[in-house]
């Protein structure tokens, strides 16, 4: 996972992740060694985020959570308590072919061929982004202990490659795009030179403390 801070005047959190697989065999792995930049400005910011493959104890914030989560112990983390409440989410919306015609042209800049809607690779990332939002939180692991490559598979999809991406706090998709494009992970997914197909998905809860969480699913069929 690789965390972001993204200031530029803004007194937030914003957190995302990523994760790429090669191989069926491999299912899914890290990107490379887990980073962190978190940028410095007047205004309070910090970086949020857990890397999934590395061990914690317990969770960012301490919370015991019930019985029926699987997510492994220590694999995601929580936001403090009202650090978002400050930002307008009255507006923040998803359009999906917007958002692949804005991953494309970034693609396209660097020479790679263009990625489809897929709809098993959208119900993936749609799924996944329901189960964030449900627990509030922010992991490539679902409450019922999936990952990445388990979620592609439910859907039918026959991956040969696949790669997830993930953000919470982000107000639109141009915010998430650039959290994802200055994130080395991140951006190594956007463009896999081999994907033909993505899915992208958002969930809001005002009610909780991360308010969007946005999930993006690359891949390319066998």
């Amino acid at each position: 996972m690789y965390r972001v801070a993204l200031t530029a005047g803004l007194a937030a959190a914003l957190a995302g992740c990523s994760l790429g697989s090669s191989t069926i065999s491999s299912g899914f792995a890290e990107d490379s060694k887990a980073t962190a930049a978190i940028s410095k400005s007047k205004a309070k910011s910090v970086g949020l985020g857990g890397e999934p493959s590395i061990p914690r104890t317990g969770n960012a914030a301490g919370v015991q959570v019930a019985a029926l989560d699987k997510a492994p112990t220590g694999t995601f983390e929580k936001a403090p308590a009202g650090i978002l409440a400050d930002r307008d989410y009255s507006k923040t919306m998803l359009d999906a072919q917007m958002a692949r015609d804005v991953i494309n042209a970034y693609r396209k800049d660097k020479g790679l061929k263009p990625l489809k809607l897929s709809p098993e690779l959208t119900e993936a990332a749609k799924a996944h982004a329901r189960d964030l939002a449900k627990w509030d939180r922010i992991s490539h692991y679902g409450s019922d202990g999936s990952n990445p490559w388990d979620r592609v598979k439910r859907t039918g999809y026959k991956a040969r490659l696949t790669a997830e991406n993930v953000g919470t706090g982000q107000i639109d998709f141009s915010e998430v795009m650039k959290g994802w494009k200055d994130s080395p992970g991140h951006n190594k997914n956007l463009l896999m030179t081999d994907a033909d197909h993505m899915g992208v998905a958002l969930v809001q809860d005002p009610k909780s403390e991360f308010k969007s969480f946005w999930t993006l699913v690359i891949g390319s069929p066998m």
